[in-house]
C-alpha cells in the first residue's frame, strides 16, 4: 500500500469527483482511477459507488474514511519527525526535475551559481518520474523546486497564484537520425507519404507533449517503432539506426559534432523549449527563500550572457 493511495482516496471522497480530485492531485484522471483501484484491490473492498453522480462512498469507503485521515496524518507527522531527527532538513534542498536536465543542465548550473547562493546540500527526487507526478511532488511539498522545460503550447498545470518561476535559459530540441554513407539522414523528415520510423517519448513526458503539439500542426507520416520517456534512452536507440527522435541539443551535441548523428530535417523542425525553475508560493522555508533570491540575482546578472548550455533563445 502506498501513502499516495490514501491521499487520492481522501481527495475523491471530499470532492465526490474523480476528475476534480485528479486536478487537485496533479495527476491524470486515468492515473488516479488506477491508484484507487489498486487501493481497493489491496483492501479487498470497493470504496466508491461509481453508478451515481456525484460518486459517493460505499459502506467500505465510509468505514475507511476516518481511519484514512488518521493514518495519513500519523504517517506524514512521523515522516517529518524522523526526517528532523536523522537530518536537520534546514540545509537540504530537494529538487524534482526532468531526466535530461538532471544530466545536462543541473550539475553545471549549480556550480555556476558559485558562492553567491551559499553552501547547500542537494537532494534529487527520481528523475524518471512522469511530469504530472513531478508537479504533484512540488504541490505536496515533497520537493522544494521543480526544474523543467516549458513551452507556450504545453500546459504544465501550474497557476501563477500558486507557483513562481525563474527563467534560466532555452534549449533546442532537434530531430536526429544516424547518417548514411553520404552524411544524409537515414530517417529523414519527408512528406512524400512514405513512413518514417519514429522514436517517441510517449504522452507522459513533457517533450513528448511538446513534439506532439508541433506534429499536430505539421503532420508527418510517422510510424512509432519505439517509446521511451527518457531522452537518453531515445538517443541510445537512435544511435542504433532504429529511427528518428527529437532530443535536447545538450544531450546529442557530442554526437552531432562527431557525425554519428545528423539533423533529420531542416531548422523549421527544431523545437525551442524554455528552462524554468519553479517553486511553490506556500513554501516559506528560510533556505528556500535564500536560494530563490540567489537564483534571481544570478538570472539578473546573466540576462545578456549566452545561454548556459549554448542553446539559442
Amino acid at each position: 500500500m502506498e501513502l499516495k493511495w490514501l491521499a487520492d482516496f481522501l481527495s475523491v471522497a471530499e470532492t465526490q469527483s474523480f476528475s476534480r480530485a485528479a486536478t487537485l492531485r496533479h495527476v491524470t484522471q486515468s492515473a488516479l482511477s488506477r491508484r484507487i483501484q489498486q487501493l481497493e484491490q489491496w483492501l479487498g473492498v470497493s470504496l466508491f459507488d461509481r453508478t451515481v453522480t456525484p460518486v459517493r462512498l460505499s459502506r467500505g469507503g465510509e468505514d475507511l474514511l476516518p481511519r484514512a485521515r488518521e493514518l495519513l496524518q500519523l504517517l506524514q507527522a512521523t515522516r517529518e519527525e524522523v526526517g528532523r531527527t536523522e537530518n536537520t532538513e534546514e540545509d537540504v534542498l530537494t529538487f524534482s526535475m526532468l531526466s535530461t536536465l538532471s544530466l545536462t543542465f543541473f550539475p553545471h548550473w549549480v556550480q555556476s551559481l558559485g558562492d553567491a547562493c551559499g553552501i547547500f546540500n542537494w537532494r534529487l527526487n527520481d528523475a524518471h518520474t512522469p511530469m504530472a507526478e513531478n508537479v504533484a511532488c512540488l504541490a505536496r511539498g515533497e520537493s522544494d523546486f521543480l526544474l523543467t522545460y516549458a513551452h507556450p503550447r504545453v500546459d504544465l498545470g501550474m497557476d501563477k497564484a500558486s507557483y513562481a518561476f525563474h527563467s534560466l535559459g532555452y534549449e533546442k530540441v532537434l530531430p536526429v537520425s544516424v547518417p548514411d554513407r553520404d552524411g544524409k539522414p537515414v530517417h529523414a523528415l519527408r512528406r512524400d507519404g512514405s513512413p518514417i520510423r519514429y522514436l517517441s517519448y510517449g504522452p507522459s513526458a513533457f517533450l513528448g507533449s511538446a513534439v506532439n503539439e508541433m506534429l499536430a500542426r505539421r503532420p508527418l507520416p510517422l510510424k512509432t517503432v519505439y517509446q521511451n520517456a527518457v531522452g537518453a534512452g531515445l538517443k541510445a536507440m537512435a544511435l542504433t539506426g532504429a529511427g528518428t527522435a527529437w532530443i535536447a541539443e545538450s544531450l546529442v551535441r557530442t554526437e552531432l559534432d562527431a557525425g554519428t548523428l545528423v539533423m533529420a530535417g531542416d531548422a523549421s523542425w527544431t523545437l525551442v523549449a524554455e528552462i524554468r525553475l519553479y517553486r511553490s508560493q506556500s513554501n516559506s522555508r528560510p533556505i528556500v527563500e535564500r536560494f530563490w533570491k540567489a537564483v534571481g540575482a544570478s538570472v539578473a546578472r546573466q540576462q545578456s550572457a549566452p545561454d548556459l548550455i549554448g542553446a539559442a533563445a
